[in-house]
């Protein structure tokens, strides 16, 4: 609660003295829990959202993607400003029409209604029960595209939770494998299938006849320009694919040197600007657009950023991965079939459950354990035409 107001007043002094709380005690879980697992603190608070994961290899993948983003994030936006740029889609967007269009990729996904159902929250989430899976969004009259993409999101979540194997539903060996697992079948769903040219050319259609849309911002192609725009910015959550990593970069940075001892939490906003400039040529003016933007450290969770971009990476993998293997997946989703590509991820990933440790999930899956390159491939064949 102390967090909500600090950040609202930008007032990081007001909430250090709570912050170097939750610190001391994240230090003493992580040194317990340590010493119990063999690892060191900052690894044992890891394992509690990547199981299995280690600093050591997250270091070396992150330290790829850092010196990777800066240079490619130029040459994106450089490829971008060449193109024209595209007219405003014109709202008001009726909630109850995005709610309908919503429901309808849903169904498109292959999202069982049976057992689960969507609903609205501030912040999009997938929760529920093993047989009741339901998930939320948020809605904004002025911009149809985030609330889609949310439902698209979460419905990821959703069909994993909903494709675990039945038998072992209620057993530890049939629960989803992680967070950098469960992200990757999130932004496999919405980043990697339905930001794709396919889905947008099967999908735009439908979303201008759902809103009664006329002219050049609603044919596919402005459409999926304005769903792959990059830009700069200073807050996580509104990043845009290319971005988004260095956002996760820093903070996994920020948080092991301040489990370790190595930065104090006084000088956290300062490491956090250095950090902004150099990964993303961006200076948060203040500390609400900077290190007070997420709830995480002051809630506790430490060792819980690099599982996002850990799943991002996974997610690219899966996905090049299933295309290889069953090359009418793209052109399917293009009619709006997922069938195919969920039936891949059934195969491989949803119906394992927690049968193989990561690694080996991914191997098994992809003929390779977790590897920068393909995400990186992605990403200049999406932006830059490579």
């Amino acid at each position: 609660m102390r967090w909500r107001t600090a950040r609202q007043e930008s007032d990081f002094v007001g909430l250090l003295p709570f912050l170097a709380e939750v610190l001391r005690l994240q230090r003493e879980v992580g040194a317990a829990k340590g010493q119990k697992l063999g690892l060191g603190a900052y690894d044992a608070l890891l394992n509690d959202y990547e199981p299995g994961g280690r600093a050591e290899k997250i270091d070396v993948l992150f330290d790829d993607l850092a010196g990777f983003l800066p240079g490619f994030l130029e040459e994106a936006l450089a490829a971008q400003g060449k193109r024209p740029a595209d007219p405003a889609l014109e709202g008001p967007f009726a909630v109850e029409t995005q709610r309908s269009l919503g429901l309808r990729f849903m169904a498109a996904l292959g999202y069982d209604f049976e057992r689960g159902r969507l609903d609205v929250s501030t912040h999009p989430f997938c929760g529920g029960a093993d047989n009741d899976v339901r998930i939320t969004t948020r809605y904004d009259e002025a911009d149809f595209t985030s609330s889609l993409m949310g439902v698209l999101h979460e419905t990821g979540h959703a069909l994993y939770e909903q494709g675990r194997p039945a038998g072992y539903m209620n057993q530890p060996v049939g629960h989803a494998r992680g967070m950098s697992v469960h992200e990757s079948q999130s932004l496999l769903i919405e980043m990697q299938a339905c930001r794709s040219k396919e889905f947008i050319a099967f999908a735009g259609p439908i979303m201008k006849e759902a809103f009664g849309g006329e002219g050049p911002a609603w044919t596919s192609d402005a459409l999926w320009r304005r769903y792959t725009r990059v830009e700069r910015g200073f807050i996580r959550v509104d990043a845009d694919e290319v971005t988004y990593p260095a956002h996760v970069i820093l903070r996994y940075r920020l948080e092991r040197a301040m489990i370790a001892g190595d930065l104090a939490l006084a000088d956290l906003p300062g490491a956090w600007n250095d950090g902004m400039k150099e990964l993303l040529g961006v200076t948060p003016p203040n500390d609400r657009l900077g290190c007070l933007q997420d709830i995480h450290w002051p809630s506790g969770g430490w060792g819980y950023f690099p599982t996002y971009t850990l799943g991002a990476m996974t997610a690219a993998q899966l996905f090049d991965a299933a295309t290889k293997a069953d090359p009418d997946i793209l052109p399917a989703i293009g009619r709006g079939d997922f069938s195919p590509l969920v039936a891949w991820l059934r195969a491989n990933v949803h119906g394992q459950g927690s049968l193989y440790e990561t690694d080996e999930l991914l191997t098994r899956a992809t003929g390779r354990p977790l590897d920068a390159g393909v995400f990186k491939a992605h990403l200049k064949r999406r932006y830059l035409g490579a």
